[in-house]
C-alpha cells in the first residue's frame, strides 16, 4: 500500500527541504522530537502492550529512534534500545542522553516481539556491513511485528537497490515525505505497507505518486464525436489491438476504430472496422480530422509492412500511444524518431523495450525522466513499479499494482486505456497518469489469475470511481 498523491524526494531534496524547515526556525532537535513523535505514535499503535526494541543508529535515524524510545517508555511501554556506537554531535547525541532507559550494543541485542528500525535511513549509500547485517536480519526474522523508521536500513535511498536489507519490515513510516527506495526495485518487497508522517517539512516537488483520476462524466448534449475518436491500428496478431480498442471503449471513448487490411474477426459489434490495402490508404486515413488519437504497437509486427504503418503514423499529425513492436521497431534510434513528431506522443516500454532503447543510466525514475527529455514524448516506463516522466521534469509512480498483470496483453488494454484518456482531452503526464491509475484498479478489481480480455470488463467499474 502507497500513499496516493504523496511527495517523492530524493535523499539531497530531503536535505534541502529540512535545511527549509530550520531556516524558519525551526531547530534540528524540534524537527527531531516531531518524527520521533510520530514513530511513537504508530509503534504504539501496532505494539499493542507488548515489549519493544529500538535499534538505534549513529546518525539523525538513531536520533529519531532515541525520541521513539523515550515517548514509547513514558506511555508505559516496555522499551529496551541497542545502539550501534555513539551517536554523533548534534541533536542526535542530545536525544541519546534525554533516553534513561536499558541501552545496549546490537550485538549484545536479543529478540523481542516489536522492532523498530532506526538504524540507518535516507543516505545510505554503501552496503551494510555483514556482521550487522547477519544481526539485524536475524532480528527481525524473529520479531513478530517490524518498523522501518524513513526507510528500512540497507536500502539505497534514490534507486531501491538492496545494501543488504532483511526481509520482514512490516510497516515503513516514511518521514516528511516518500523517498524513491519505498516505490522502486528492492523496496518494493522490503518496505512492507507505506505510511506517510507529515513532521511540518514542506515539499516542493513535480514527482509524486500517482492518485486517482477526476474524470467528466459526459453532458446533456454530447455524442460520439464529442467522447472522443480512437484509432487503433492492426498487425500482423490482431488480437493485441483489439484489446486496445476494447480497453478504449470500455474507458468512455465515443468512437473507436479499428483499422487494418482484415479488421473484420473478433471484438464487440460496437467496433467500427476500417479496412485499407497499403500504407498510403492508412496515411490518408489518418488525416481525417475528427481522430483524437491513435495507438499503434500492440501486435503490429516488425516487418516491412509494420515499419511502412508506423511512418504512416508518424506523418500524421495526431496524438499518438506507441507501444510493443512500435517500439522494437523505433529501437536504439526512438529519440532521433520521436524528435521529428510535433503532436503529443506517449511510449509505454516496458523494462526489456527500454533498456533495448534507451543506455541511461541511474534509477528508474532518473533513466525515464532521461528518455522523456531525449525524446520529447511522455513516457510510462511500465512494471511492478510504474514510472511516468514528462519532458519538462514531471513525475508520477505507481508502485505495488496487482503481480497479476504479468501476463500477455495488459500493456495492450493500457495502451487502449491511454488513448481514450488522451482523446477525451487530457495532456501528457495527467493523460498517463489516470489510465495507469485505471489499469491497476481494474486489476484490483478483477482480483487474481485474470487474463487481459476479462481485465477490460473491470474498467467500466474503475471509472465509476473517478466521477
Amino acid at each position: 500500500m502507497i500513499p496516493s498523491d504523496a511527495p517523492i524526494l530524493t535523499a539531497e531534496g530531503m536535505i534541502a527541504a529540512e535545511q527549509a524547515v530550520f531556516a524558519s526556525g525551526v531547530s534540528q532537535a524540534e524537527l527531531m522530537e516531531r518524527a520521533g513523535e510520530a514513530v511513537a505514535r504508530e509503534t504504539a499503535r501496532f505494539a499493542m502492550g507488548r515489549p519493544i526494541l529500538v535499534l538505534a543508529g549513529p546518525g539523525n535515524n538513531g536520533g529519531d529512534a532515541y525520541v521513539a524510545a523515550r515517548l514509547l517508555q513514558r506511555g508505559g511501554l516496555d522499551v529496551t534500545v541497542a545502539a550501534t556506537g555513539t551517536p554523533k554531535p548534534g541533536a542526535a547525541e542530545r536525544m541519546h542522553h534525554l533516553w534513561q532507559g536499558v541501552t545496549s550494543s546490537m550485538y549484545a541485542a536479543r529478540p523481542r516481539p516489536v522492532l523498530v528500525d532506526g538504524l540507518f535511513g535516507t543516505g545510505l549509500t554503501r552496503p551494510l556491513e555483514r556482521g550487522l547485517a547477519a544481526i539485524f536480519g536475524e532480528l527481525c526474522a524473529q520479531a513478530e511485528f517490524t518498523l522501518a523508521i524513513d526507510l528500512p536500513s540497507g536500502l539505497e535511498t534514490d534507486t531501491g537497490a538492496d545494501l543488504g536489507v532483511p526481509k520482514g519490515v512490516d510497516l515503513t513510516l516514511a518521514l516528511g515525505a516518500l523517498k524513491p527506495a519505498h516505490l522502486l526495485d528492492a523496496g518494493l518487497e522490503r518496505c512492507g505497507t507505506v505510511m506517510l508522517a507529515d513532521i511540518g517539512v514542506e515539499s516542493d516537488t513535480g514527482w509524486r505518486t500517482a492518485a486517482r483520476p477526476r474524470l467528466a462524466t459526459p453532458h446533456a448534449l454530447s455524442h460520439k464525436y464529442t467522447r472522443g475518436l480512437v484509432v487503433v491500428i492492426e498487425g500482423a496478431m490482431p488480437g493485441a489491438a483489439r484489446l486496445s480498442a476494447g480497453a478504449a471503449m470500455a474507458s468512455g471513448a465515443g468512437y473507436v476504430v479499428l483499422a487494418g487490411e482484415r479488421p473484420w474477426h473478433g471484438g464487440p459489434d460496437a467496433l467500427v472496422r476500417r479496412a485499407f490495402a497499403q500504407s498510403e490508404d492508412l496515411a490518408e486515413f489518418l488525416q481525417w480530422d475528427r481522430i483524437d488519437a491513435v495507438v499503434l504497437g500492440p501486435g503490429l509486427g516488425r516487418d516491412g509492412t509494420a515499419d511502412a504503418y508506423l511512418r504512416a503514423a508518424f506523418a500524421a499529425e495526431k496524438p499518438l500511444v506507441l507501444d510493443g513492436d512500435a517500439l522494437s521497431l523505433l529501437g536504439t534510434n526512438a529519440a532521433a524518431w520521436l524528435q521529428t513528431r510535433s503532436a503529443p506522443t506517449w511510449i509505454t516500454p516496458h523494462s526489456g523495450e527500454f533498456d533495448r532503447m534507451f543506455g541511461f543510466d541511474g534509477s528508474k525514475i532518473d533513466r525515464t525522466l532521461a528518455a522523456a527529455r531525449a525524446t520529447g514524448a511522455t513516457v510510462v516506463h511500465k512494471g511492478a513499479d510504474t514510472v511516468i516522466a514528462s519532458p519538462k521534469g514531471a513525475v508520477r509512480v505507481l508502485a505495488g499494482a496487482s503481480p497479476w498483470l504479468s501476463t500477455a496483453g495488459t500493456g495492450d488494454v493500457l495502451a487502449g486505456l491511454l488513448a481514450a484518456q488522451v482523446a477525451h482531452g487530457l495532456k501528457g503526464v495527467q493523460a498517463a497518469e489516470a489510465a495507469v491509475w485505471l489499469h491497476g484498479r481494474a486489476a484490483q478489481l478483477a482480483g487474481p489469475a485474470f487474463f487481459a480480455d476479462q481485465l477490460i470488463h473491470h474498467v467500466p467499474q474503475a471509472v465509476s470511481e473517478c466521477l
